[in-house]
């Protein structure tokens, strides 16, 4: 990389110094050199890959003899990436290497090709291959908002091709694909003969898909279904804060039940505007591989630190809540920043979860570029690869962030496919159960619905699915290289 990145790589690190950078060709294989420094620099288990090792190259030579093995800079990510222990126990199931750097920056905002028909796949009883799906909502003006489909509708196959754990991707990654639906009795299925034809289409989601209130008694129950941490649509999430203030809301309930995650700065405003009474504390703080986090401590350490704030990132005040209990609706779904919103305001206020266990995605990425400080800034012209690598733990204001198992819901309730109700309707199973916890009784959905095993969602088929990211490197990487200069 250029003579500024090699500055960082060497200072910061400690690590390998690359004798006679000068005379030897740091550029013979772009991509791969750019994937190696990246990772040796920022990936959380570096210390786990011995040819990520800061001794494994004495000099550019070397590295780049080691870099011409691979075929292909996939092939050299893959080798590089933690995926498994010695003991064979998954690890890192979510960096990724996109080779135009587009399709990920969309991503990261919740832009990608859907029908519009977002669904969960959970495997038939009593069966370790066979699945079946199940429509979860449906995105205004999409392809399948136009469609005889909704929420609760069950499908058994693809184009007429029973789903199982094999076919699953092939059949819904196509463009064009039809459902063939099926009518689901306690956990028997049997085909009905409905189908529908589908189109995947470039789209872009808001997250804040309900927000609406409920009154019983004295309680006016502000209801959101928020179904991702994107910051392009941080505005319309405190909008929607600003409706439940205006109404006067005392008691909250979050949907997260399909929020595979997002952004680390949003999920702190989010955190701000349900509560708001702890301005400038900490909510969260990061940890990095020893050697950054080492570094940051002694050089920026606020630029770890993400406190509770007033404000947006544009300067528009945040509308609170100012509670001191939040309803957080979850499931085998919910993970990376909605899980971080659930442990990090543990600490500050009381939370009740309700429905499921978690994914259990407690580990956050960046986006990397080739540049001389691996920002967007100056990225190289030759190609458009970028990775998104995991390279921080997040832990709460008490150090806890170890829930790589999920986190156990306080009270359980499983979703019931004979009987998914209708999403911010008060008597929709979990909501319903919300609201009976709110008030202090009453009736509300029983909690014995068959918990059948989650096999993938629309969501985490994507190759960054399920996320939690920082929208940029602690304290701006270009500060920090000025520090060393």
């Amino acid at each position: 990389m250029k003579k500024i990145g090699l500055l960082l790589f060497s200072l910061v690190l400690g690590a390998i110094t690359l004798q006679s950078c000068e005379d030897q060709d740091d550029n013979a294989v772009p991509v791969n050199d750019f994937i190696w420094k990246g990772l040796n620099l920022y990936y959380l288990y570096q210390e786990n890959i011995p040819n990520l090792a800061d001794g494994r190259f004495s000099n550019q030579g070397q590295l780049n003899a080691f870099l011409e093995t691979y075929q292909n800079p996939e092939e050299l990510f893959e080798s590089l990436i933690y995926r498994e222990d010695a003991s064979g126990n998954p690890v890192d199931r979510w960096s990724v290497l996109f080779s135009d750097f587009l399709v990920l920056e969309n991503a990261l905002q919740g832009v990608s090709k859907s029908t519009g028909a977002e669904f969960g796949l959970v495997y038939v009883p009593g069966s370790t291959t066979d699945i079946f799906g199940y429509v979860r909502y449906i995105m205004p003006g999409s392809d399948a908002a136009g469609k005889d489909i909704q929420r609760g509708d069950i499908f058994y196959a693809v184009n007429g091709t029973p789903l199982n754990v094999n076919n699953y991707q092939s059949l819904l990654s196509q463009d064009n694909y039809t459902l063939n639906f099926a009518d689901y009795n306690n956990g028997t299925l049997t085909p009905n003969g409905h189908d529908v034809s589908l189109t995947r289409t470039e789209y872009s989601e808001n997250p804040v898909y309900i927000a609406n209130t409920y009154t019983s008694g004295s309680h006016k129950i502000g209801y959101l279904m928020y179904n991702g941490f994107y910051s392009n649509y941080d505005t319309q999430l405190n909008a929607a804060f600003g409706e439940f203030a205006a109404a006067g809301v005392t008691d909250l309930v979050l949907d997260l039940r399909y929020n595979g995650g997002g952004s680390v700065r949003t999920a702190t405003y989010l955190a701000s505007m349900i509560t708001g009474q702890f301005n400038g504390q900490l909510f969260a703080k990061e940890q990095w591989n020893d050697k950054l986090q080492a570094y940051y401590e002694d050089n920026s350490p606020e630029a770890l630190e993400n406190k509770f704030a007033n404000q947006l990132a544009n300067g528009t005040a945040i509308n609170s809540l100012n509670l001191n209990k939040v309803y957080i609706l979850a499931t085998g779904s919910t993970a990376s920043a909605s899980e971080l919103v659930i442990n990090c305001l543990k600490p500050y206020i009381d939370v009740t979860v309700i429905g499921s266990t978690t994914v259990g995605k407690n580990v956050g990425s960046v986006t990397l570029y080739d540049s001389p400080d691996f920002t967007a800034s100056h990225r190289s012209g030759s190609h458009r690869y970028a990775m998104q690598p995991i390279v921080l733990r997040v832990l709460n204001k008490n150090n806890f962030g170890n829930y790589s198992n999920g986190i156990e819901p306080d009270a359980g309730q499983n979703e019931d496919f004979g009987n998914l109700g209708v999403l911010g309707n008060p008597a929709e199973p979990l909501y319903a159960k919300a609201i009976s916890l709110i008030t202090g009784g009453g009736r509300h959905a029983p909690d014995d619905a068959p918990a059948l095993r989650l096999f993938k969602d629309s969501k985490n088929m994507k190759r960054f699915g399920n996320e939690m990211y920082v929208e940029g490197l602690p304290g701006g990487s270009t500060g920090l290289i000025k520090d060393l200069q």
